[in-house]
């Protein structure tokens, strides 16, 4: 099921510096920040700067408990980008296109394709995506609209206990995708030393680690014909809270 978008971020020409961390090591979800849902950017604990990317945000939309459209943006708040919507939201998603990144024989990261890198050890084009669960769902997650790989649960509701296990479905262009990485995780530990792999049927079980927000985050490598780049890495999160105990 997809959906049709609701707010739209054109992207604008961001020439970010060249960097020495990976270009595709980075993801994005959504938290929140001060009683306000923001969308992050960055890997574990480093909370990066998501505001000066959100020319590279295509999307962002929000859906009621039913699935159904709502008006939702983005607005700046200081130094995030915090969630706006019409009414309340049930979910809500993002999709950024972070561009090409070649990365040279130093060890640096260039904001640019291998046809203008052309003695670059590796050059990618990285596409990342965020859905955000804000409440526990009564009927199965949908697939949105140009969310090319997304991570759904497999069953309608979410277990509400850290420790307990989850079944989860990676899709990568609307079908099931078997080796994909799915990180349980991805704040806390963002260098987890055997994260699981998606099996035929796309599925992979992973363990609740937090009782608060969990961040998953399933990534998956494609091969292109794009030839300013090796390949295409997508990455792609689901977030949500687990209660805690009441104050």
């Amino acid at each position: 099921m997809a959906f049709k978008r609701l707010a739209t971020i054109a992207i604008g020409t961001v020439t970010l510096a060249a960097m020495a961390v990976p270009a595709g090591a980075h993801g994005i979800w959504f938290a929140q920040r001060a009683r306000q849902l923001a969308l992050i950017y960055g890997v574990g604990a480093d909370d990066l700067d998501a505001v000066k990317r959100l020319p590279l945000v295509q999307s962002v939309t929000g859906y009621d408990s039913d699935w159904a459209p709502v008006a939702t943006r983005l607005r700046e708040a200081g130094a995030i980008p915090v969630v706006d919507s019409d009414e309340p939201l049930a979910a809500v998603a993002a999709v950024m296109d972070y561009g090409y990144w070649s990365k040279t024989p130093d060890g640096e990261w260039h904001n640019k394709g291998r046809d203008e890198v052309p003695n670059a050890t590796l050059a990618e084009h990285n596409f990342k995506y965020a859905v955000h669960l804000s409440q526990v769902p009564t009927t199965p997650v949908p697939l949105f609209e140009g969310h090319v790989l997304q991570v759904v649960p497999v069953r309608a509701d979410i277990p509400q206990k850290m420790g307990e296990p989850m079944k989860v479905r990676v899709y990568y262009k609307g079908k099931p995708v078997a080796g994909a990485t799915v990180m349980q995780d991805y704040v806390n530990d963002p260098d987890e030393a055997a994260p699981a792999k998606t099996a035929a049927d796309g599925t992979a079980t992973i363990t609740l680690r937090n009782q608060g927000i969990n961040v998953l985050m399933a990534i998956f490598v494609a091969q292109t014909d794009d030839k300013k780049v090796d390949h295409e890495e997508y990455r792609a999160s689901l977030s949500f809270v687990l209660p805690h105990l009441p104050e």
